[in-house]
């Protein structure tokens, strides 16, 4: 016999049914109003609860605000410091969803003098801005650690170039035409002793690699202890070109030969075939090259056959190769 096939809207029918029966039926309207009053009870057992005294511990952010720019911190600054407080239930947990938006604001005029170079700020120091930031009940149990304190010092500036301290690769058939910085320079806060040490200012070690493209990033200038650099930060980038090879004639030309004497080369031009970036190209010509004979290396060759060499080259370019590499020559009288 074969099986009636599966009617979905008939099954929502039958279930609409029997739910709308459930509701209007005496039991559903118990369960209902049973639902009612046990949540009214959970509420009120919940808030009972709540206004009851409890101890709760939070981490408060340290911000040291309104250090001048001639100050360098060379300790690091205590981030946060754990805070256990005694409060009613229903204000700790407003702390603890408002945490986020509580930090200890200090300010470095208020402990910091030309005197000295340690502050030390023991709790009864930070108590009262601790406590502003919970309401009139809250208790502070503990604090840890107890007693913020860094070093610093008032220093000298200098102003330097920035340099690039790492590794950076071109991938294969590119290479990186230069390294730019902006700003260029930046002012460099420190003793006196350290900044007598210093050439330019670093950047935090970088390794890039396979760069076949211009880059331009932001990069963080070096962290180092008892230094401040302002700005902390530069723009790096790396203009990058595809190289290709290219061909000139550059004739040998004869300098500081006696008079009545002439030099002549066979042949008296050369090929210099080189690598060079797409972009300058057009901008490189045999006029960029130059290649001299002089009568004292002739003279003290001692050979039939003169090595070609380069006086005069352009930049960026690489992988020269000169053809022919030896020419042959003759004095004329």
């Amino acid at each position: 016999m074969k099986a009636e096939p599966f009617n979905f809207k008939r099954f929502l029918g039958n279930m609409s049914e029997k739910m709308k029966a459930f509701l209007l039926s005496k039991s559903s309207r118990e369960f209902f109003i049973f639902s009612f009053f046990f949540c009214i009870a959970g509420i009120y057992w919940l808030l009972q609860t709540l206004n009851n005294d409890y101890e709760a511990e939070f981490s408060i952010p340290v911000q040291l605000q309104d250090i001048p720019t001639n100050a360098v911190i060379t300790t690091d600054i205590q981030p946060s410091i754990k805070v256990r407080v005694h409060d009613k239930g229903t204000a700790l947990t407003r702390y603890k969803l408002s945490q986020g938006n509580q930090t200890l604001r200090l300010s470095f005029a208020d402990y910091a003098t030309s005197h000295r170079s340690h502050v030390r700020i023991p709790f009864k120091d930070y108590s009262d801005a601790l406590l502003s930031l919970f309401s009139n009940s809250a208790r502070i149990v503990s604090t840890q650690p107890d007693t913020l304190e860094y070093y610093y010092t008032i220093s000298r500036s200098v102003k330097l170039p920035v340099r690039l301290s790492g590794q950076v690769r071109a991938a294969r058939h590119c290479y990186i035409a230069d390294t730019l910085f902006t700003p260029d320079s930046v002012e460099v806060y420190a003793t006196r002793e350290v900044l007598d040490t210093l050439s330019a200012a670093p950047t935090e070690y970088l390794h890039l690699t396979d760069i076949s493209d211009t880059l331009t990033t932001r990069v963080q200038l070096a962290s180092i202890k008892g230094i401040k650099f302002i700005p902390s930060s530069t723009t790096l980038k790396l203009p990058t070109d595809i190289y290709t090879e290219k061909t000139v004639e550059v004739p040998i030309q004869s300098i500081y030969f006696p008079a009545g004497k002439t030099f002549r080369a066979f042949p008296s031009k050369v090929q210099v075939t080189f690598q060079i970036g797409l972009s300058r190209f057009k901008q490189v010509t045999e006029e960029d090259f130059l290649i001299t004979v002089t009568y004292n290396e002739i003279v003290n060759l001692g050979e039939a056959k003169y090595q070609v060499k380069l006086a005069k080259i352009p930049d960026d370019i690489s992988h020269i190769r000169i053809n022919p590499s030896e020419v042959d020559f003759l004095i004329e009288q």
